[in-house]
């Protein structure tokens, strides 16, 4: 695999079955072997950082010596019922840095501004010399949560995590901004982008007899049973070992991870790519067998040997000097220790599934995710819409996008059709995404807010808007009426994804077919409730072609908001009905044109 030197090769297998191509560098060869292939040996907690006492529970010891000078540049099962739990932590970035030398809390802060567009509600960040570890979250952008130089100085450590968050309901208090922690076994930080759609049934789980420990949640985040269930399975792993006779448990700790890591993926249900920080083990990573949410391997040189970042999207690699190698494959673990060697093991076996919202919308068309640049992948998508543009019959004087995400359809549009291409809408930039705007209202009030249109591109036109998706129609519908008051003949629209029918249970804020505007309705009706003289949208065989032709190993995309069908096999009619009436999807309406929109 391109972006490793020397010559040690990996021997995980990949998502295919076949043997790992990559190459781990020489002074940091990895130690990889598939969970399958792990034998049990003794050995767990004895000596470092933390320690196991007679009920099993670990701690973490003091301080332990001088922290290293900071240095930016230093070397470089059936469906469960949702009602019972709400998940309210979605589409979040997250990130994790592994240096050799010197503190790395700027580069997770530029990490994380760099994937601020995955969630502007608060930010979190743990750092670790692997003695300590230093924590800090805030509500807000990246910039208000570490407003302070003084809370980044307090950030020391050569290893951290980062994570952006936004909430799809209830609360948006700082309490369930990530990171999460326990502290038995070991020291646990873990930050979580996706949903687990099995989340009641595990957190009935943990406060039952099958749990170690009965483990109480302070939260109602999928995130925090997340992480409890991972820290269950590795005391599960240490007592297997202690009943089977084993000594010096302390030597082999990274072990008993990544067998907790198999057994999380066999219970897991759902979307799922996780960073975490384990005490005395590393910085761990890894993603579920659909690999449904984005996670990105990057890796850069210094003296000292390599040094790793593991992101959401790639887009956060070039501002910090990381080069991206590779994405983390479905159901694989990794794990950095605190000298920099790389483990990686194909804990299940895996298959790329990936979520084809994250090309649409979610992702920065400057990263490429699954081998996929999101940029040529969303030209695609205007190539083909352009076809079904071009047999409208449509009489249109000029193309405007929609920003932000619409721009690399629109221009090919206008490129395949000849027509001219115009900036119509200038957006004010310090008003924030309204599709990830905690609730309607304010969606609706920041739209007005949020685009102006100019009258020196609408008046007396035949307008051809063009948008990456219509979700909700609360953006479209206000847009249409400020192009026609701007002074435009006839008002046409254009998706470059189709009609959002269903809801998402990954990890994106779509919990309700009540508030989608296409949802039971016709085209014509959409069109009407948007207020337009024309509306086309992308097919849904056009949008999976435009990935599979970028990436023909993709057989399958998670699409399921378009088409209803769900990767993980465990949603049914019951689960949506319980989403949409008693979870995150209970208080949600239809918006459009019929809605009451607020006026400012």
């Amino acid at each position: 695999m391109k972006g490793y030197g020397g010559t040690a090769r990996c021997a995980a297998p990949s998502v295919s079955g076949r043997l790992c191509s990559c190459r781990v560098s020489a002074r940091n060869s990895a130690s990889v072997r598939p969970c399958s292939q792990i034998q049990p040996t003794s050995g767990f907690l004895a000596g470092g950082s933390a320690r196991i006492t007679a009920g099993g529970a670990g701690f973490l010891s003091g301080h332990t010596g001088e922290l290293l000078k900071q240095s930016f540049n230093a070397g470089g099962r059936a469906a469960s019922k949702v009602g019972r739990m709400r998940s309210p932590v979605k589409m979040c970035g997250i990130i994790g840095i592994f240096k050799h030398l010197g503190n790395c809390n700027v580069e997770l802060y530029e990490g994380l501004l760099m994937l601020q567009h995955r969630g502007q509600d608060s930010a979190g960040m743990v750092t670790t010399d692997w003695t300590k570890f230093r924590e800090h979250r805030g509500k807000g952008l990246v910039k208000d949560a570490f407003s302070s130089k003084k809370v980044l100085e307090k950030l020391k450590g050569s290893s951290g995590i980062g994570h952006v968050r936004y909430p799809t309901a209830g609360t948006s208090s700082v309490e369930e901004a990530q990171p999460f922690f326990v502290n038995s076994p070991l020291g646990i930080y873990l930050i979580h982008n996706g949903n687990l759609t099995n989340a009641p049934d595990l957190a009935r789980d943990l406060q039952g007899s099958d749990s170690f420990f009965h483990r109480h949640l302070r939260t109602g985040s999928d995130s925090e049973v997340l992480l409890n269930v991972f820290a269950d399975e590795i005391h599960r792993a240490h007592q297997a070992c202690i009943q089977r006779g084993c000594e010096n448990p302390g030597d082999h700790k990274k072990q008993f991870v990544l067998e907790a890591g198999a057994a999380c993926m066999r219970r897991f249900q759902g979307a799922y790519s996780c960073i975490s920080v384990v005490m005395g083990v590393g910085v761990v990573a890894f993603r579920d067998p659909n690999g449904i949410r984005p996670l990105v391997l990057g890796r850069r040189t210094s003296a000292l040997g390599d040094e790793w970042c593991v992101a959401s999207e790639d887009c956060a690699f070039g501002p910090i000097g990381f080069e991206r190698v590779r994405d983390v494959r479905p159901g694989e673990m990794i794990i950095i220790d605190p000298e920099g060697n790389l483990t990686s093991s194909q804990c299940v076996d895996g298959r790329l599934n990936p979520c084809i919202f994250e090309y649409i919308y979610l992702s920065r068309p400057d990263s490429v995710l699954n081998d996929i640049s999101v940029y040529n992948y969303q030209l695609a998508l205007g190539t083909r819409l352009a076809k079904r543009i071009g047999e409208s019959g449509w009489d249109v004087d000029v193309v405007v996008p929609v920003p932000d995400g619409s721009r690399p359809a629109a221009i090919q549009v206008c490129a395949e059709l000849g027509l001219p291409y115009r900036e119509g809408l200038v957006k004010n930039r310090y008003v924030g995404r309204t599709f990830i705007m905690p609730d309607q209202e304010t969606r609706e009030v920041s739209v007005r807010r949020k685009l102006n249109a100019m009258p020196a591109v609408f008046s007396g036109a035949n307008v051809l808007l063009i948008d990456d998706s219509i979700v909700r129609g609360t953006t479209m519908s206000q847009i249409v009426d400020m192009v026609r008051n701007a002074g435009a003949k006839k008002v046409y629209l254009a998706s470059a994804s189709p009609p959002v029918k269903f809801p998402n249970v990954y990890g994106v804020d779509m919990p309700s077919r009540k508030e989608f505007v296409a949802s039971g309705l016709t085209n014509e009706e959409v069109r009407d409730r948007l207020g337009a003289d024309g509306l086309i949208y992308q097919s849904v065989e056009d949008l999976l072609a435009a990935g599979r032709e970028l990436n023909p190993t993709i057989s399958k995309f998670e699409a399921s908001c378009f088409t209803g069908s769900y990767v993980s096999g465990d949603i049914d009619e019951d689960y949506l009905m319980d989403l949409e009436t008693k979870g995150r999807g209970a208080k949600r309406n239809r918006s459009g044109r019929a809605a009451n929109l607020v006026a400012l």
